[in-house]
């Protein structure tokens, strides 16, 4: 099933990644590939992988599938299972098409998408930015489940122009019915289905504050969870979807009640995340260059290394930066490598061996603060960047490190 959702997990500075492997010109690299299982396209320029759960899946849906064609269609024999394999990549490729319908909306609001990904129990699309209205988030939830009741009804047309009881009409049944309880699930009120966004889109319109929707859609996800851990084995075995009561003490009753907590696990999980992400987007304005930089001092590029920390400790800093005879700045040098030169090599190394070069996009203003301020580390991750005042004076030098200690201790908070 569908998760997608805002993911907006920001990565200040990409932690550790090597300075020396800076752009050139100055211009930013293209983001390293998010990765995440086998790269399957582009569409739109977003990555679109297949997670390694989605084989498992894929296989578990070939076996279930083609059970219930031996039923239907025995005369298929062994050839059964190819039918349900090409059924259970069509699935998959309609749900890709439910994503991708998120992966337009985000898009045509310039909102990035770091990637789709098809995996366990469907899919999602990792929007890494909030939308600015609470109806553009309805919207933008709303056309994934909507691209899945128009795809219901496109297989349904098509079943109408094949014979009842072939493999092609089987296939087709199948894929309008999977197609529409992949809507309905989704439209279930609660994070982090495509309904829980909906509701707080609605929630954050009636109060005017995002957060207070994002707490009411999580807390309603987490009522779905345990309804769905406790309600789904019921309904299978009281024959209210279908089922009967033949799999009671057997191995169809393992697997409903694994199925029900693994969908109630993922519900609840997501809903937890949603909660976490949106508290840590209320904190993000407190994360601001000025109060996170260190204080640095200036020295000439053929100062000793020895030299350069006696100065810093008697100015009470913690960085160097590698000024030009007129005292202008041409290099951070890094903390990395001054652990990196022993103690009593000190006095032989000149700060310029340790430097890193500036480029404009190591250069952040101090009164950059919240996603503007991580928007600008992700551009051109480094590990230190020379924080100026709007003058283009040295206020001090931003390190990833404490960047990414800020986003722990707003993490740590407890939930409201």
């Amino acid at each position: 099933m569908d998760e997608s959702g805002d993911s907006g997990r920001p990565q200040p500075g990409a932690g550790g990644t090597d300075p020396a492997a800076a752009p050139d010109g100055g211009k930013p690299k293209r983001p390293a590939d998010p990765g995440g299982g086998l790269l399957m396209g582009r569409p739109f320029g977003v990555p679109v992988y297949v997670a390694p759960s989605w084989f498992v899946v894929a296989a578990l849906i070939t076996w279930v599938f083609g059970g219930q064609l031996d039923r239907v269609l025995p005369e298929l024999g062994g050839a059964r299972y190819l039918v349900a394999l090409f059924f259970a990549i069509a699935f998959y490729a309609s749900v890709l098409v439910h994503e991708l319908a998120h992966t337009v909306a985000a898009l045509r609001y310039k909102l990035p998408v770091r990637r789709i990904q098809l995996q366990f129990f469907g899919g999602v699309s990792e929007i890494e930015k909030e939308t600015e209205t609470p109806g553009r988030e309805f919207v933008l939830a709303f056309v994934g489940p909507l691209l899945s009741l128009v795809l219901g009804g496109v297989f349904y047309g098509a079943m109408q122009l094949v014979e009842p009881g072939t493999v092609p009409g089987v296939l087709l049944a199948g894929l309008m019915i999977s197609n529409l309880i992949v809507a309905a699930f989704n439209l279930l009120p609660g994070l982090p289905l495509d309904g829980g966004r909906m509701l707080r889109a609605i929630v954050w319109k009636i109060t005017g504050k995002p957060m207070s929707g994002t707490i009411a859609a999580a807390w309603v996800g987490r009522g779905l969870a345990v309804i769905v851990l406790i309600g789904l084995p019921l309904l299978t075995h009281t024959g209210a979807l279908g089922g009967g009561n033949e799999g009671i003490g057997g191995v169809e009753t393992v697997m409903d009640a694994l199925l029900a907590a693994i969908l109630a696990g993922i519900i609840w999980t997501g809903a937890g995340n949603s909660l976490r992400m949106a508290r840590l987007r209320e904190h993000l304005p407190d994360l601001r260059a000025r109060t996170l930089t260190r204080r640095a001092v200036p020295v000439e590029s053929a100062t000793p290394l020895s030299e350069a920390l006696r100065r810093a400790n008697e100015a009470g800093a913690r960085a160097l930066v590698v000024v030009d005879g007129q005292g202008n700045p041409k290099g951070v040098v890094r903390e990395a490598a001054i652990v990196g030169v022993p103690e009593h090599r000190r006095p032989w190394v000149a700060v310029s061996g340790l430097a890193q070069d500036l480029t404009d996009g190591m250069k952040v203003p101090a009164e950059l603060a919240g996603e503007a301020l991580l928007d600008r580390l992700k551009a051109t991750p480094a590990t230190e960047y020379l924080v100026v005042e709007e003058t283009g004076e040295i206020y001090g030098v931003l390190s990833t490190a404490d960047v990414e200690r800020a986003f722990v201790k707003a993490m740590a908070r407890p939930e409201a």
